[in-house]
């Protein structure tokens, strides 16, 4: 029975590993996201308003809440960028974001 409970204990181990990365790396995107959107909308503290894409994301599970928050952010800035390309964006830049957590 030992070798079977080992067996459970490790896969409880990675599953928390993989969601603890999946968690960095959803935090890591977001922050990149908030530091591109801040250039696009010309803000002078993109620290900051980087910091306001990470915390919007605890909003609700999933990613539209940070989407919604980008969006009215973009709108109200008056910057033309589809939602297509501000999905792929998010997209790409969780790909980044998972080199650098896997890289460092």
């Amino acid at each position: 029975m030992s070798g079977l409970s080992d067996r459970e204990k490790a896969f409880e181990n990675k599953f928390a590993h993989d969601q603890e990365l999946k968690f960095k790396a959803e935090a890591r995107r977001n922050k990149l996201l908030g530091l591109w959107v801040a250039g696009l909308i010309g803000k002078d503290d993109a620290e900051a308003y980087a910091k306001e894409v990470v915390m919007a994301d605890l909003a609700e599970a999933g990613n539209e809440d940070v989407f919604r928050k980008l969006r009215a952010d973009l709108d109200a800035a008056g910057v033309t960028l589809s939602d297509e390309d501000l999905r792929t964006k998010m997209v790409d830049l969780l790909g980044e974001a998972i080199d650098q957590i896997t890289n460092s």
